[in-house]
C-alpha cells in the first residue's frame, strides 16, 4: 500500500511540475494572457511542497520522481496535445520505470 501512496504522490508531483511549465508555454507559444503566469507560480509551488513529502533523501526522491514524469508527460501529450506516443516511447517509459523501481526499492534495503 505505501508503494501505490506514493506512487499517487509522484504523479501529483509530475502534474503539478507540468501545469507549472505548460501555461507560461501557452504565454510565449501561443499568445494567451500573461495572468496564466499566476496559477503557473502557484503549480510550480505545489510541486514543491509535493516533493517534500516524499520520505526518502531529496536527491533519490528526484532521481525516481524522472521515471514518473516521463510517464505523466507522454500521457500529457497524447491527452492535451493529442499527439499519440509511439511504440519506441512507450518502451523508454518502461526502461524509466524498471529504473524508478530499482531505485526505490534498493532503498529500503539499504
Amino acid at each position: 500500500m505505501a508503494l501505490l501512496k506514493i506512487l499517487g504522490l509522484f504523479v501529483l508531483t509530475a502534474l503539478a511540475e507540468i501545469i507549472g511549465c505548460y501555461l507560461p508555454w501557452l504565454w510565449l507559444k501561443q499568445g494567451r494572457s500573461a495572468w496564466l503566469l499566476v496559477p503557473a507560480a502557484l503549480s510550480l509551488a505545489a510541486f514543491v511542497w509535493l516533493l517534500t513529502l516524499h520520505p526518502q533523501a531529496a536527491g533519490r526522491v528526484y532521481a525516481a520522481y524522472g521515471g514518473v514524469y516521463i510517464s505523466v508527460a507522454l500521457i500529457w501529450l497524447w491527452a492535451v496535445d493529442a499527439i499519440r506516443p509511439t511504440v519506441t516511447d512507450w518502451i523508454g517509459v518502461g526502461v524509466c520505470l524498471l529504473g524508478m523501481t530499482i531505485i526505490m526499492l534498493g532503498a529500503r534495503q539499504g
